[in-house]
């Protein structure tokens, strides 16, 4: 199968290896990316890998976090939102992840409409056909994924739906130049305890195996070779804290999932992916500090970044308009 590979920026070619049928493709060894913008929904904005200030981490930022300690300027966006359907990343995000031209851009998104009662894999496969027809001209790497399932009955029932759209997911990679990261084949990410109490997202150890899924995938050296391995085998839960945790789950989850579906609602309404200045925009080093900027320039942060967040915009030059505070740098 021909693969469209970015520039050599590295030390040679390898394949990263064979994945339970579906695999990474052959990529540079630790290439150098200057920038990456991720685009999906609530499996990418980090649902559940929780920070103490209340926000979200996940996988997309864990990666982000890497590329940047590799690479002074480094420029990263999530634009990714909780509980998008296909239409509304293609309609909300595509176009301005596109915009940014990027070197590498990560699209994950259908998964939510595969879950819905009513589900038309003939208008999500099209959707998806037309984001990925936008984002791979757009940038030098386009990344896809087979999402993750959580061992259980959901997951069967979900299942045909699933792999359909991850059929799609390979045959537009091939057609289009893109990796595949299969993490539905992870014996690891199938695991429940990879899993958050809402059962739809995963844990910040499911975070951190993804990025190194995706890490990989890009053709940096593995830090972690047994990402795809399981944890070790524990003693399960008994009957009786098995039903209990069915009840909260169930109250705190189920119930206002169910809600939401029969009213209409979207746990990610009025939820906007861009709370800081724009990409490009410049913006001095104190409002760099304020916004929790993680550029690892030395003289920003000598005592290495604060807390993640989406990184869009760039230090100001002397003499240049901040556009928080209208001031020159």
């Amino acid at each position: 199968m021909r693969v469209r590979l970015p520039e050599a920026r590295g030390r040679g070619d390898r394949l990263l290896g064979m994945c339970t049928g579906y695999y990474f493709r052959a990529m540079h060894t630790n290439p150098t990316y200057s920038s990456l913008v991720a685009v999906g929904d609530s499996f990418t904005e980090g649902m559940s890998d929780l920070l103490p200030d209340g926000t979200y981490r996940g996988w997309a930022d864990l990666l982000a976090a890497r590329m940047a300690a590799r690479t002074p300027g480094f420029r990263y966006a999530n634009l990714a939102v909780r509980g998008k359907l296909i239409r509304q990343i293609v309609d909300e995000q595509v176009d301005v992840a596109a915009a940014m031209q990027a070197d590498v851009v990560t699209l994950v998104g259908g998964l939510n409409d595969t879950l819905r009662p009513k589900c038309d894999m003939g208008r999500v496969r099209g959707l998806l056909e037309e984001a990925v027809e936008r984002l791979a001209p757009s940038c030098k790497q386009l990344v896809l994924m087979r999402s993750p399932g959580r061992r259980g009955p959901v997951l069967e029932r979900f299942r045909p739906r699933m792999e359909e759209l991850f059929t799609c997911v390979d045959d537009l990679a091939a057609r289009h130049g893109a990796i595949v990261v299969d993490l539905y084949g992870a014996p690891s990410l199938a695991d429940p305890r990879m899993w958050d109490v809402d059962r739809l997202h995963l844990t910040p150890e499911g975070h951190r195996r993804v990025a190194e899924a995706v890490w990989q995938a890009l053709g940096h050296e593995p830090e972690d070779t047994e990402w795809r391995t399981p944890m070790p085998t524990t003693l399960p839960p008994g009957w009786a804290m098995r039903r209990a945790a069915d009840l909260r789950f169930a109250r705190r989850h189920l119930l206002p999932w169910i809600g939401r579906r029969l009213t209409g609602r979207s746990s990610g309404d009025g939820i906007t992916p861009l709370s800081v200045p724009h990409w490009g925009d410049p913006v001095c080093a104190e409002h760099c500090r304020e916004i929790g900027c993680y550029w690892t320039w030395d003289d920003l942060w000598p005592d290495g970044p604060p807390a993640m967040a989406p990184h869009t915009h760039r230090v100001a030059e002397l003499s240049e308009p901040c556009v928080v505070c209208a001031a020159p740098a």
